[in-house]
């Protein structure tokens, strides 16, 4: 039987890597899936692969960072819907560079896409969330929350933040039957990290560090979000799951 029948899921970040990889299992779950992207063709093209599986999906362009697209999403899914069951909070970006060479610029966008776009999403669909039997929000962190690494002082900034967001939210949510957790990857081989994965020492030594002796695939993160979108987790709410392969209990 589909976990999520008839729910309505809202995606960030789903035209590739991580948000791909969970909107496909949403749908195969049997959610209608608000496939959203800063690149529209990407999003177009998870929708059709979706719909080629069995599934319903709708494709928008969306850069979370700009609130009149987040407020235009959510006003579409309203007049389509009537409401929301589960947002993914997964649209993230990476920007590399030790913090005293940081410009404010990359600090500034940084900031809006990792932390702000999450923050006002979260908000904003509260009122679509009350005609939900069981409204989720998921967050896609990252172990780097809990640690620091060189030179990613900055990326690590957002995701500790949203740690903290993951627990505040759930707290204060919670009055109106909402649950909140995030799920934190390990290295997973997505266009965020191909730069980095292409370099052979490199790559070899985060397989070295991963108890489970490889990398994570944007597949293995989508259980982890299906438990959390679906009635299995409804007394957990503030937790947060390392799907890791075991590193950041090895570290």
């Amino acid at each position: 039987m589909a976990r999520l029948s008839g729910k309505i899921a809202i995606v960030t970040g789903a035209g590739g890597g991580i948000g791909s990889a969970i909107a496909h299992r949403f749908g195969v779950e049997g959610a209608h899936v608000w496939v959203t992207d800063i690149n529209g063709e990407t999003a177009e093209e998870t929708v059709r692969s979706i719909k080629a599986n069995g599934g319903a999906a709708t494709a928008m362009t969306v850069d979370v960072s700009k609130s009149q697209d987040t407020t235009a999403l959510l006003r579409n899914v309203e007049s389509a819907h009537g409401y929301v069951d589960i947002l993914v909070n997964n649209a993230g970006i990476l920007v590399r560079g030790e913090i005293r060479q940081l410009s404010d610029a990359d600090w500034t966008k940084l900031r809006e896409v990792n932390l702000d776009a999450v923050v006002r999403l979260s908000r904003d669909v509260l009122p679509l969330f009350r005609k939900s039997k069981a409204p989720t929000i998921i967050i896609i962190s990252s172990i780097m929350a809990y640690r620091g690494l060189r030179p990613l002082a900055a990326y690590t900034t957002t995701k500790g933040a949203i740690s903290a967001l993951t627990k505040g939210l759930a707290v204060e949510y919670a009055p109106f039957n909402v649950r909140v957790n995030s799920i934190a990857p390990g290295y997973v081989e997505t266009g965020i990290t191909d730069r980095l994965l292409k370099l052979p020492p490199v790559k070899k030594a985060l397989i070295d560090k991963t108890p489970m002796g490889r990398l994570g695939t944007p597949e293995d993160m989508t259980g982890a979000a299906v438990f959390f979108a679906s009635d299995d987790s409804l007394y957990c709410t503030g937790s947060e799951l390392a799907v890791d392969g075991g590193m950041a209990a090895g570290l």
